[in-house]
This record gives structure tokens, sequence and C-alpha cells, in this order.
């Protein structure tokens, strides 16, 4: 069979759980090496290693797109797209606006107010592949929720290819990106951790990118904040006998074609539908272009799982974690309180993952290889800094001071028990004379 099948009985689910997480090995020593020396020289020399570098690997020192330029490749697109784009971009924008955290304050007694202060952080850094990984739906859903959330000044770098995407340059003037330069691989990533000529230093850094990308980032991190280490893409769809076979098929598909190492998993009650759904993605794959590369990580990574109980599938979703988890059962909703470890959930026959990459809304930036255990999806949150706020008067600290001064002496802090009788100590002399 094209996908292969197995009837669950512990081993195999287990099996599959190795497989699909192998995949997410952290990059070879030798790119971290390679990746180490480039941060560290540009950290050393700043603006001369990063146009060294950029004139090596880009074939041309970094350059910052015009406004002009994001005009003109508007221009260029086709109108459909550009609705299209338009309209993803408003769903993404009106879902965050939904999430978006705020500045609060609390009075929990006279004299005690407490509080946090929500901010967009001052600046990012969006990083956008080139060539055959521009995506131009990656530029919404990082930059769309940046916006929503605040952020001062949204940098965005991409390699400067002999074509730049008008696509990609379209869909960063819609997002409103503050900046476009034309610098990608590491040394972007050094350039936006350390700072260097014309491209400032970022508080964080988020967008996809190759091997060499994602170790750079890896190496930020401490000295900046990024969103992820995201792994290849994965789905996973529970279905029942309901489901129809052509559409499952075609929803697992969707996945394997993004790389050789994307995995593709069914989990079903019904031996019947994974003979059918294995048996339509073959005949859909054989007319597909990526037919290679799906043909390789289905072989790899894909596997339909056979239980005599959906309640046991939902089980393995849960120890999966996977990035997408498609349930496509009579009623789905009856499933999704058993499922708590999942980058995004799509319920129904009618609610493919696709719809989520594009259009629904919700980020299609998401945990991948079981880090959805731990990880949300890129949003708004993504993009705050929250800071508590504390004001008390001299009434409410005094009712707490001994608790304090007990609570410091008991950890040897004595500077710190200090610091509260102190306040109290010429209070204290006079009531003694």
């Amino acid at each position: 069979m094209f996908l292969k099948t197995v009837l669950a009985d512990g081993q195999a689910e287990q099996v599959q759980i190795r497989e699909m997480k192998a995949r997410a090995a952290g990059a070879r020593g030798d790119i971290e090496q390679t990746v180490r020396a480039i941060m560290d020289d540009v950290k050393a020399r700043g603006w001369d290693a990063v146009c060294e570098y950029a004139k090596k690997f880009d074939k041309r020192e970094p350059y910052i797109i015009e406004p002009a330029q994001l005009d003109a490749a508007y221009a260029a697109c086709s109108p459909a797209l550009i609705a299209a784009l338009e309209k993803a971009a408003a769903n993404i924008r009106d879902y965050h606006e939904q999430m978006l955290a705020k500045s609060w304050e609390w009075k929990r007694s006279e004299g005690e107010t407490l509080g946090q202060t929500v901010r967009g952080l001052a600046r990012v850094g969006l990083y956008v592949p080139g060539g055959t990984a521009a995506y131009p739906s990656s530029v919404l859903m990082n930059a769309v929720p940046a916006k929503v959330a605040g952020v001062g000044e949204l940098i965005m770098v991409t390699p400067p290819t002999e074509n730049l995407s008008n696509e990609v340059l379209a869909a960063a003037k819609i997002a409103g990106v503050d900046t476009v330069i034309a610098i990608g691989g590491v040394q972007a990533i050094a350039a936006l951790t350390y700072g260097a000529g014309f491209i400032p230093q970022v508080d964080k850094i988020v967008g996809p990118g190759n091997a060499f990308v994602a170790a750079a980032k890896k190496l930020a991190f401490g000295t900046v904040d990024i969103d992820m280490i995201a792994g290849p893409s994965e789905v996973l769809v529970i279905a029942d006998h309901t489901a129809n076979p052509t559409w499952v098929a075609a929803d697992l598909l969707s996945q394997a074609e993004h790389d050789r190492l994307a995995s593709a998993v069914l989990l079903t009650d019904s031996m019947a539908q994974a003979q059918a759904i294995s048996c339509e993605m073959e005949r859909q794959a054989k007319l597909l272009p990526r037919w290679e590369i799906i043909a390789e990580s289905v072989a790899n990574y894909g596997c339909a799982i056979v239980f005599d109980d959906l309640a046991d599938a939902c089980k393995m979703a849960d120890v999966v974690a996977p990035e997408h988890l498609e349930v496509v059962t009579a009623n789905p909703r009856e499933w999704l309180p058993y499922l708590h470890n999942a980058g995004a959930i799509f319920l129904g026959q009618y609610a493919p993952e696709p719809l989520g990459d594009y259009m629904a809304g919700p980020c299609h930036v998401l945990p991948t290889s079981g880090t959805a255990r731990f990880f949300s999806p890129l949003s708004t949150d993504t993009f705050l800094k929250k800071t508590s706020v504390i004001e008390y008067t001299r009434d409410a600290l005094a009712g707490y001071a001994q608790d304090i001064i007990a609570l410091a002496q008991s950890e040897h802090l004595d500077a710190h028990a200090n610091s509260i009788a102190v306040r109290f100590a010429e209070e204290d002399e006079h009531e003694k004379g």
C-alpha cells in the first residue's frame, strides 16, 4: 500500500512516534560550527563582516528595498492574488485583535494596587526565505500579528535573489512592514542580533529559514528573543468511516508535499477506510508536480494506524502533539475535550489544513515535532512584553512588614529585611520614646 498501514498494538504507535521525532534532530555539528563562526565574526567586526558574508553568499551588499519597489511589486501581482492576500490579512487581523492582551489594574484592598502593563516590543526582525521557499502567506502570518500587538518597528529581511518575489514584497506592503532589507542567511540573523551598519539590533527575530538560519536563531537566543525553532511540517488526521477518503487523502498530501521530512499520519477505527485513503493518496500523488518529494516523505514518515476505538487514537494524538490535527468524524466536537496537544485543531470535513495555512485567521506558524505539548502558535502574545506594576501605601506595607522580614531572614538576606524595617524605624523609635 502507498500509505503503510498497521493495526494498533502499542509497539506500532511507539515506532511511528520515534520516527516522527527523529526528523527534528538538532542541527548537525558542522552547521552549528560554521554558523557560530559567522555570528561571532559579525559580533566582533560588525558591518564589515556583514558585508563580506553578504557578498560571498548573497552576491551583493545589503540594501533597503524602497517603498516604490514594494508598490511596483504590488502592481505586478494579479488582481485575484492581491484580493486573496488582502482578504487573508483582514482575517488574520480580525482574529488576533480578539486575543490581544490589555494592560490591567486590580485593587486588592485599601492601599494595595497591583497590575500589569502590556506593550508591543519596540523592534522585531522578520526573516523571509527567498528562492523556491518564498511564501507570501508566511509574511502575513508573522507580520500582521506583530502590527496588531503594537510592535514599534517591524524590519523584514529577505535574500536579494536575482528576481525578488513580487508576491512576498506585495504581502509586506499589505501587512504594513516598516522596512524591507535585502539580506539573507546567517549574516541577516547576525545583523539583527547585534546590530550592524544601517541594520539595527532588534528585540526579537521571527520567521522560518533553512538549517543555517535555524541554527543562527538558536545561537541568537539570549541576546534577542526568537519565536521557535521549527522542524519539518506534519499533519495527523483522525478519521472514522464517515470521512470522505478523497478529501482526507488530499489533506494528507497537502503536508507531504512540503519536503522529504514532512510527516502525514492517519489514525482511524476502520481498516477499509485506511485502505481507501491510501489508494486515493497514491492516485492523487501521481498527478502532482511534487510527486517525488511526496513519495519519499510518505514512505519514510507516513503511516496509517487502525485502532479499535477512536478514544485510543486521541490518546496517541496527544502523545504525538502534532503541528496540525484534523478530526474528520461524524461528530468531531465530541473528541475536542480529549485533545490537549496540537498546534492547531481542524474540526470536520470542511476545515482542511490549508484553510488554516492561508485564510481562516489563526497563525500558521505552529509548534512542530511534539513541542505543542508546551509551545503555542505564534500570535500577538509573541510580540508583547508584560511588566508587573505594584503600588502600596504605608499602611498597606505595614500590614505585611513583619511577614516580609521573617521570610527575608529565613533566607539570610538581611538587606532585604532591612529595606522593609528601615521604613518603620522612626515610627518605632517615636513610640518607644
